[in-house]
């Protein structure tokens, strides 16, 4: 069954950890050049395989016992916060899109953009140890990939606007403090159980 709850938080936090990373100014990049419905698909599919991979590794971490389980998922939070923090002065990455605007071509060059550069992306790591937190994997997978697409799509359609009305280092520093808070909450589950 699927929890509501479980599935807000997880959308929440993937998400503001999501709109400052490379993701949304890639997607935005192709978007610009080619058919905003052909990136979306292939940006799409990759981030359904990234949460995928990121459910079963959070599936892995249940297996510890629970007081160890907090305190790791405690401290891999922080980690996460501080990687967002350290990666807010990372300049942008260049993308080379495809020479034609083929459906398949299109959309492969954003499977493999996205496939390639969140491999081991905060938001992936960080979906393990939601997946690991709550023990909901559907409701955890369902809120992660519901995030990423989401992403996806205000960079494809609507990444300058959002910049303009809401500076990168806001966005930023909100989901580093989101994380921070759910590893204050993780450390002293695990300290106090």
């Amino acid at each position: 069954m699927i929890s509501f709850t479980v599935l807000a938080i997880v959308f929440g936090v993937v998400l503001l950890a999501e709109l400052p990373d490379k993701t949304a100014l890639a997607g935005l990049m192709l978007g610009a050049r080619y058919r905003a419905s052909y990136v979306f698909v292939g940006v799409a599919a990759a981030f359904a395989l990234h949460v995928a991979l990121a459910i079963a590794a959070g599936s892995v971490l249940t297996l510890l016992p629970q007081r160890l389980l907090q305190a790791v998922v405690g401290v891999l939070f922080l980690l996460g916060a501080a990687m967002l923090l350290l990666k807010e002065a990372d300049g942008q990455e260049t993308v080379t899109p495809p020479a034609d605007q083929s459906f398949w071509k299109v959309s492969g060059a954003g499977f493999t953009l996205i496939l390639v550069a969140e491999f081991g992306d905060l938001t992936q790591i960080m979906t393990a140890n939601l997946a690991a937190r709550y023990d909901d994997p559907v409701s955890v997978g369902l809120g992660a990939v519901l995030a990423l697409w989401t992403v996806a799509g205000i960079g494809i359609l609507g990444g300058r606007t959002l910049m303009k009305y809401l500076p990168l280092h806001v966005i930023t520093r909100v989901a580093a403090v989101a994380m921070g808070a759910l590893a204050v909450f993780s450390l002293y589950e695990a300290i106090a159980q």
